[in-house]
């Protein structure tokens, strides 16, 4: 390659980033100790504060008992508000309208009891085509349970012919041409496979003035691009935080909820120990009172120290902040773009990722010609060191994360390409 390992050490003196605040695994292959590790857009690292702090928590649970619901230097009582504030922050919105609870999907199923409301002719659902797949189970068993047939309710916006991500102007189209028949739109902020960013603004006005309720899935946008969500008059979203969040596997979601739903006494919801008043919770009383804010939305007591981790990394974007992430991951996105483009021009190889910056986060997925794309992560992993994300049959993708990726995993990514993957004959 022209652009040298050099050239890129000389970028990451320059530009560092925070990767000394994680933890980075050992590299089984290649020639470096460490991973090359551009797979955060399915786990993020483990950032070198997380143990600690849990191990915090579960200290005060060995020496307080019960009594740390209360008297832990952290009280579990209302652990949950101390992820409140800066969670709000990192997807624009109020406090309000945030609480961190549950896992991506049954929050996903828990807003769609109040937000998904068919009626008459305004029955169909939105999403894309290439959604992902928890996504789709969701939402067909959503039309499921209203009564519904799944495959005429679900409208599935495919990009168009030999293109592979969505216009903003044939989403938009359609909600203008077919609004009055669809009750909800649900997209991705950040499409999983291609990491196209959709225009959530343009598409949430579009969705609303056609009088459809619109929310978003931000599972691969939160905290991998700035968002605004109370500004955009989203009307719910939700999101992960295993992914950019660092959070743990398998790690607490967040909701928002815009305000003007907030404290709706229409508005269909489930309850349980959590959706009342906090104020009033252990007057034992037999009916809910729950408070004006997305609070109401929360059903059990929160794990502890599931929370922790989440509490961890939010203080870590809140000290870095999105601003400063997304400089650095515009810089660092499109070094690795212009790795990829020497690579792929004699290769069987196609980045599919949109090419303008403000269409895509810090994702680029590789379409390979030939082979598997597990095969190749396979070998990638295994002969160079560097660990990236396949989506069968055929899509490879890399995630250079701001928060902890250099310039040089993103050389290193170009550079195990090019001895992996044969030229065109």
């Amino acid at each position: 390659m022209s652009n040298t390992e050099e050239e890129a050490l000389a970028h990451d003196d320059a530009d560092p980033g925070h990767r000394h605040l994680f933890h980075v695994p050992p590299a089984e292959g290649g020639r470096y100790p460490e991973v090359a590790y551009l797979a955060g857009n399915s786990l993020g690292l483990q950032p070198r504060a997380t143990r600690d702090e849990l191990l915090a928590d579960l200290a005060a649970w060995s020496r307080l008992g019960v009594e740390g619901h209360l008297e832990a230097e952290r009280p579990w009582l209302p652990y949950h508000e101390l992820l409140t504030a800066p969670a709000a922050r990192l997807v624009g919105a109020r406090p309000a309208e945030t609480v961190v609870m549950n896992s991506l999907t049954v929050n996903l199923h828990l807003l769609m009891v109040s937000f998904y409301r068919p009626a008459g002719a305004r029955t169909r659902i939105v999403i894309e085509d290439s959604a992902f797949p928890s996504d789709s189970y969701a939402v067909r068993s959503q039309a499921r349970f209203h009564g519904l047939d799944p495959d005429a309710t679900l409208v599935r916006l495919r990009p168009r012919a030999g293109e592979d991500t969505l216009r903003t102007e044939d989403v938009t189209a359609f909600l203008a041409a077919e609004g009055h028949t669809v009750a909800l739109v649900l997209l991705g902020g950040v499409n999983y496979l291609t990491g196209e960013l959709m225009d959530i603004p343009a598409i949430t006005a579009a969705g609303r003035a056609a009088g459809a309720v619109v929310g978003w899935d931000l599972a691969h946008a939160a905290g991998n691009v700035p968002l605004a969500l109370h500004d955009w008059d989203v009307d719910f979203a939700a999101w992960c935080s295993y992914k950019y969040l660092n959070s743990g596997p398998g790690a607490l979601a967040g909701v928002f909820v815009h305000e003007r739903h907030l404290g709706d006494p229409g508005l269909p919801r489930f309850e349980g120990w959590w959706s009342t008043e906090a104020s009033t919770r252990f007057e034992m009383t037999p009916v809910s009172r729950p408070p004006a804010t997305v609070e109401a939305w929360q059903i059990s007591n929160p794990p502890i120290f599931a929370m922790g981790p989440v509490r961890t990394s939010l203080e870590l974007f809140d000290a870095v902040g999105m601003p400063a992430l997304r400089e650095r991951s515009l810089r660092l996105t499109g070094y690795l773009e212009r790795l990829l483009d020497e690579v792929t021009a004699d290769r069987p190889l196609t980045v599919v990722t949109p090419r303008d910056p403000a269409r895509r986060g810090c994702q680029l997925s590789v379409r390979i010609g030939t082979g598997s794309a597990n095969e190749l992560t396979k070998r990638l992993r295994h002969e160079h060191g560097v660990i990236a994300d396949a989506r069968e049959p055929d899509v490879v993708r890399f995630a250079p994360v701001p928060l902890y990726s250099t310039y040089h995993d993103c050389w290193r990514v170009a550079d195990a390409l090019a001895a992996t993957v044969e030229k065109h004959s």
